[in-house]
C-alpha cells in the first residue's frame, strides 16, 4: 500500500515542481520573486472535521464524536463508516478546487482531524509509538494535487489536535473524558510527531504555503509558555526535516491572544489571528499591526466569514489594505447564507434533527441511512446552491462601488423583490442592519431576518403568496429601506405597476425611482390582515422612457411584506398628464421637484408661477429652471435660508411649461416637500444625547 501511494504522488508530477516556496521576508510572505504575496483563501471547513453547527446538529451533538455517535445509534457501525466514507469522497474534490479558482482564490486552507492520520493514544497497540493511517495522507495528497493544477496553495492546517486544544469541543473534537493537549505528554507527542510525518512527506512541495500548528488554541495557559513549550516542540520536530516552509502561530483563545508567543523562534514564522464578528476599522487591528511592526513578521488571518456580505466586504478591504492575506470560513454548509456554497436539507434529514432535538420519532434505520446518503450526495459541487453574493462580496466590490444585475430584467416584466443588483449596501441596496458586530457591541445583530437566498442586510424568506413565481419575498421592511433593479431592455411607454404586498400593519408606504429621479408618489400599503396574507397594490400612470437602465424601489414606511412587482405597459407616454411627483429641499435655497416625465427645453420656467409655503409663510421662488441633471426635475431658488424645522409644501399654477411630448405640466397645490436638510443645534440649548445623526 505505502509503495502503491508513492508511485501515486510521483504520477502527479507535484513533487518537484519547479514551482518555488512562499518566503517570509520582514513584513511581507513573498513569491520566488521577491514580491509580496497576499494569500487570499477559502478554508475548507467541515471535511475533515465536523463541527455541529453546519451540520444543524449542535443542540444535540456538537464536536464530532458525539455526532459519529449519534450516527451509530440510528444506523450502526457498519453504515456510519459507509456515511464517512462517502462524506470525504464528496465534501471536497477537483470540481470544488476548479470552482474556487475560477472564482478568484489563489490558496486553501485544510482544516485536519489528527485521527484521519494517526491513531488516538489510547488506541495505540503499543504505547507512545505512531500508526500511521494512509486515508488523511491520501485525501491531503489529491487536494494538492488538486490545486497545485489551478495554481492554488494549501496551508495545512491542524484542526483538531491529538486530545483537542480548548474547550470549545465542537471547534476540535475535545472529549472532557479524556486528557486534552494541554493534559497530556502524550498528546504532546503524538502532535510533534505527526507534524513530522506530514513535513516528510511535504518538505518538498512548494504549493504548499506552510503548516498552520495549532487552530485556536482556547485553555487556561497562564503567560502562554505551555503553548509556546509546545509551538517550539512541533518546530524542532519539523525543522529536522523541513527548513523551507511557513510556520503559521495563532494565539490562545482562539487565535488571538498571543502572549508568551513572541519574540518568534524561526525565521519563517507568521503570525495568524482570526477575526470574527467585530467593526472594520483599523483601530480592532491595531493590536495585531503593532505586533506585526515590533517583531517584522507577516500576518495572516487565518480565519473570518460568519457575517453579511457588507461585513466581507469591509473586512477584506481593511485586510488588504494592511497587506494581510486571509483565508474565509467555510466554503459549504447545511442551507447557510453566509458561504459560496449551500447545501440541501431533505425531508429525512430533517426527520433525523428532529429526533435529535427530541422534537420528533426516531427515524426508521433504513430511512436514516436514505437520508444520510442524500445529505452526502447533496455535498457534491453540482449538488450545492450558489450564492454569488458571497463570492462578488469579496472580490469585485472591495475595489468597485458599481452595481451588477443578480438577474436580467426587462421591462414590461416581472421582477421578484429579491433580485436586485448585486454590489454593496449604499449601491445595490440599503438596508437599516447590514451585519453583526457583537464582539465589538456586545449586540447580536440578526442582518437578514429570513436567512433565505442572499446574505445581505435586505430580509428575504419563503412566501405563502402562491402568485409569487420565485417563491420568495421581501419582508421586514423598515422606513428608508431600499432595492436597486438594472434593466437590459425597456419599452418606452406608460405602465400600470401591481405588486404583491402583505400588509401586516397599517403604516406601510412606498414609492419607485428610475435613474435618481422618483417616478410614483408613496401610495400606502393597504393592510391585509398579516405578514402572509397577500394582495395586489396598483400603481398607474406610471413613466418608462427607453433610456432607464435601473429602477429603484424605495420603503417610505415599515409594516409590510413585498414579494414582486410587475409592469404592464398601458399606452404611449403622450396618453398620460404631465403631473408632480415628488419634491425635495436640495439645499438651504433650493427646492427640487421631480415630474414624471422629461420636461422641454423650450418650455418657460417663470418663477412667478410657483409658491413655496414654509412654516405658513409664502415664499415666490426667485429663479426656476430645468436641472442639468435630469430634465424631469425643476429646481426652484429662494432667496431666504431654509431650515430642517421648516415644513413645505410647493404650489403651480402656470401653464408654460411643456413635457417632450408636449402635454402641459398640470397645475398642483401644496405638495408636500420632503425637508432632507441637515439637523443643527444653535448654542446654548439642551441636547439629548440619543439625537445623533446615523451610526456606521
Amino acid at each position: 500500500m505505502r509503495i502503491f501511494l508513492l508511485c501515486t504522488l510521483l504520477s502527479f508530477g507535484y513533487f518537484g515542481s519547479t514551482q518555488s516556496f512562499l518566503k517570509t521576508q520582514g513584513k511581507d510572505i513573498v513569491n520566488e520573486n521577491g514580491d509580496p504575496f497576499l494569500l487570499r483563501g477559502m478554508g475548507l471547513g467541515g471535511w475533515m472535521v465536523q463541527e455541529g453547527y453546519m451540520l444543524q446538529t449542535a443542540d444535540f451533538a456538537n464536536p464530532q464524536h458525539e455526532i459519529k455517535e449519534f450516527i451509530e445509534e440510528l444506523v450502526g457501525a457498519e453504515a456510519t463508516e459507509e456515511f464517512y466514507d462517502a462524506w470525504l469522497a464528496n465534501h471536497v474534490s477537483k470540481s470544488d478546487i476548479d470552482l474556487l479558482a475560477e472564482w478568484g482564490f489563489n490558496s486553501v486552507r485544510l482544516p485536519m482531524h489528527y485521527n484521519l492520520y494517526t491513531l488516538p493514544i489510547e488506541d495505540e497497540p503499543v504505547e507512545g509509538e505512531n500508526t500511521w493511517i494512509d486515508k488523511g495522507f491520501v485525501l491531503t495528497d489529491s487536494l494538492i494535487s488538486w490545486c497545485a493544477q489551478n495554481n492554488i496553495y494549501v496551508v495545512l492546517d491542524m484542526h483538531a489536535t491529538p486530545g483537542g486544544q480548548g474547550y470549545d469541543s465542537g471547534i476540535s473534537d475535545y472529549d472532557p473524558t479524556k486528557p486534552s493537549l494541554f493534559e497530556s505528554e502524550a498528546n504532546q507527542e503524538k502532535l510533534a510527531s505527526l507534524w513530522k510525518q506530514l513535513a516528510i512527506r511535504y518538505k518538498d512541495e512548494p504549493w504548499v504555503a506552510g503548516y498552520d500548528l495549532i487552530n485556536e488554541p482556547n485553555w487556561d495557559l497562564p503567560g502562554g509558555t505551555l503553548l509556546r513549550t509546545i509551538y517550539e516542540r512541533v518546530t524542532d520536530s519539523i525543522r529536522t526535516i523541513d527548513t523551507e516552509h511557513i510556520l503559521f502561530i495563532e494565539g490562545n483563545w482562539f487565535a488571538n491572544d498571543f502572549t508568551g508567543l513572541t519574540p518568534p523562534w524561526d525565521d519563517e514564522i507568521v503570525y495568524s489571528p482570526h477575526k470574527y464578528w467585530s467593526v472594520n476599522d483599523q483601530a480592532s487591528i491595531q493590536w495585531v499591526l503593532d505586533l506585526r511592526d515590533t517583531y517584522d513578521r507577516p500576518l495572516y488571518l487565518g480565519e473570518s466569514g460568519e457575517n453579511s456580505n457588507q461585513w466581507f466586504r469591509d473586512a477584506i478591504a481593511l485586510l488588504e489594505g494592511e497587506n494581510i492575506g486571509w483565508a474565509w470560513w467555510p466554503m459549504k454548509k447545511i442551507e447557510a447564507i453566509a458561504g459560496p456554497l449551500s447545501v440541501n436539507k431533505t425531508f429525512g434529514y430533517e426527520a433525523i434533527l428532529n429526533y435529535g432535538k427530541g422534537t420528533g420519532p426516531k427515524p426508521t434505520e433504513e430511512s436514516a441511512k436514505l437520508a444520510l446518503t442524500q445529505v452526502a450526495n447533496n455535498f457534491k459541487t453540482q449538488n450545492c446552491v450558489f450564492e454569488p453574493g458571497v463570492i462578488d462580496a469579496m472580490f469585485r466590490q472591495v475595489s468597485s462601488d458599481e452595481t451588477v444585475p443578480y438577474k436580467t430584467h426587462s421591462i414590461p416584466g416581472v421582477i421578484n423583490a429579491a433580485h436586485y443588483d448585486l454590489g454593496s449596501e449604499g449601491n445595490a441596496y440599503f438596508d437599516t442592519e447590514s451585519g453583526t458586530y457583537h464582539v465589538t457591541t456586545g449586540e447580536y445583530t440578526a442582518w437578514n431576518n429570513g436567512w433565505t437566498l442572499r446574505n445581505d442586510g435586505v430580509d428575504i424568506e419563503p412566501t405563502m403568496d402562491q402568485e409569487n413565481e420565485a417563491q420568495i419575498n421581501v419582508g421586514w421592511t423598515a422606513e428608508g429601506e431600499w432595492m436597486k433593479y438594472s434593466l437590459s431592455d425597456v419599452e418606452e411607454g406608460a405602465y400600470t405597476v401591481n405588486l404583491r404586498t402583505a400588509g401586516g400593519d397599517f403604516g406601510g408606504k412606498f414609492h419607485f425611482s428610475a435613474d435618481g429621479v422618483d417616478i410614483t408618489d408613496s401610495p400606502f400599503v393597504p393592510f391585509s390582515g398579516g405578514y402572509q396574507s397577500w394582495q395586489t397594490t396598483t400603481v398607474e400612470n406610471v413613466v418608462l422612457y427607453a433610456e432607464t437602465d435601473h429602477i429603484v424601489f424605495h420603503s417610505d414606511g415599515s409594516g409590510f411584506n413585498l414579494g414582486q412587482f410587475e409592469f404592464i405597459k398601458t399606452g404611449e407616454i403622450s396618453d398620460i398628464a404631465t403631473t408632480f411627483v415628488s419634491g425635495i429641499t436640495k439645499s438651504e435655497t433650493v427646492v427640487s421637484i421631480d415630474v414624471n416625465k422629461f420636461i422641454k427645453e423650450s418650455s418657460v420656467l417663470n418663477p412667478s408661477d410657483f409658491s413655496l409655503l414654509v412654516s405658513g409663510q409664502i415664499i415666490t421662488p426667485v429663479a426656476a429652471q430645468i436641472s442639468s441633471e435630469d430634465a424631469r426635475i425643476i429646481e426652484l431658488t429662494v432667496d431666504q435660508e431654509l431650515t430642517f424645522q421648516n415644513i413645505i409644501k410647493a404650489s403651480y399654477f402656470g401653464n408654460s411649461i411643456a413635457s417632450t411630448d408636449g402635454v402641459v405640466l398640470d397645475g398642483f397645490t401644496l405638495k408636500d416637500i420632503t425637508n432632507n436638510l441637515e439637523e443643527f443645534f444653535v448654542i446654548p440649548t439642551k441636547i439629548e444625547a440619543e439625537d445623533y445623526f446615523n451610526q456606521e
